[in-house]
């Protein structure tokens, strides 16, 4: 049975609506899909692959506007340099742990020859997090099989949070972390407008942690729930945001760099062993991936813009907490044992704070 996610305990974070998931498949054919892989022979596997797929997977030919921002770089996310200079989003996005990366863009490639999306080359995007305190990272356990598991699973229904895909051996603020999404519906002269967030969270110190401002993290500290059972980094957050709104690549650029703001009410600072990369794309807009005709595009008034960032600040802070709330306490590599956050002890802080719950 699935552990409730925020909202699910009467915690709203924000002002503005959620979409109908509140997950980033509320933005019409964006699909995410998982593979995660737990065992322990022959040697310890707490680890996966996230993919998201814009377009219903045809991102290959039909592009779109996007735009990324590094808040730290103690990380990497492949096909960025391609994203800046051109502007454009050309492949799925997948996120994986450290050590998988390359492995990973290679299994994108080549599903993409397998099956026509490219005519000469492909420069997939890829970002990680390091999961090597749970998961046995240097036996490299994903294969190309696995990824395309992932693409084969993908949806645009309820997305699997916690535990699951590339977050399967993720720390957050030093409670089990791991895949969280959220949505938000925005609304401005132009029309109506769908945010939606997915994180892959592996960063933080517990003292740090705050939810809709109250500091759960010195609330619930190592006497109430032991921190994991060797000390960790700073560990990393892979933000990645989606919006049918019909955005520039600039604009998506600024999007991105939104998404600061709401891992900063969480909690996060950008320590400097972090890497916190944000990737923002818009489906408003259709770019070929390759003609010789004039391209008509569409683009909100950076006036209009308020509202999306709003959206994508509450989006990110909730997607966070949302991986929080769904994790479950995993023993993992050589006995490193991480707790979930225990969520009778935060709904009995939020009370003591005043929240009605």
């Amino acid at each position: 049975m699935p552990r409730p996610r925020l909202r699910d305990l009467n915690i709203p974070i924000g002002v503005l609506p959620t979409g109908k998931r509140n997950a980033i498949t509320d933005v019409p054919d964006v699909l995410v899909g998982h593979t995660t892989l737990i065992y322990d022979e022959p040697r310890v596997a707490r680890t996966g692959v996230t993919v998201i797929l814009p377009r219903r997977g045809e991102i290959w030919r039909d592009n779109a506007p996007a735009g990324y921002h590094s808040f730290n770089g103690c990380g990497e996310m492949t096909g960025i340099h391609w994203i800046e200079e051109s502007g454009v989003l050309s492949s799925p996005i997948a996120i994986t742990s450290t050590h998988q990366v390359g492995l990973v863009r290679d299994a994108l490639g080549k599903y993409a020859q397998q099956h026509g999306f490219t005519r000469l080359f492909a420069l997939p995007v890829v970002a990680e997090t390091f999961d090597g305190r749970l998961n046995d990272a240097d036996a490299h356990h994903l294969t190309d099989e696995h990824v395309f598991q992932a693409i084969a699973a993908a949806n645009d229904g309820p997305v699997a949070e916690g535990n699951v895909g590339g977050g399967t051996g993720m720390i957050c603020h030093q409670f089990k972390g791991g895949i969280g999404t959220a949505s938000r519906v925005a609304e401005n002269k132009s029309g109506q407008w769908t945010v939606g967030a997915l994180v892959q969270a592996n960063y933080g110190r517990r003292h740090l942690l705050r939810v809709d401002g109250v500091p759960v993290g010195r609330e619930i500290g190592a006497d109430v729930v032991p921190l994991p059972s060797k000390p960790a980094g700073d560990g990393s957050i892979i933000v990645v945001i989606a919006t049918d709104a019909p955005l520039i690549p600039s604009q998506c650029k600024r999007l991105a760099q939104r998404a600061t703001v709401g891992l900063a009410r969480v909690g996060g600072v950008g320590h400097n062993f972090s890497g916190d990369i944000f990737l923002a794309f818009s489906t408003g807009n259709h770019i070929p991936e390759r003609t010789e005709r004039l391209i008509d595009l569409r683009m909100m008034s950076h006036d209009e813009m308020d509202p999306l960032f709003e959206a994508t600040a509450e989006a990110v802070e909730e997607a966070i907490l949302n991986a929080l709330c769904a994790a479950e306490t995993m023993v993992g590599y050589q006995g490193y044992i991480v707790h979930a956050l225990p969520l009778d002890k935060l709904t009995e802080v939020m009370r003591r704070y005043g929240r009605k719950i």
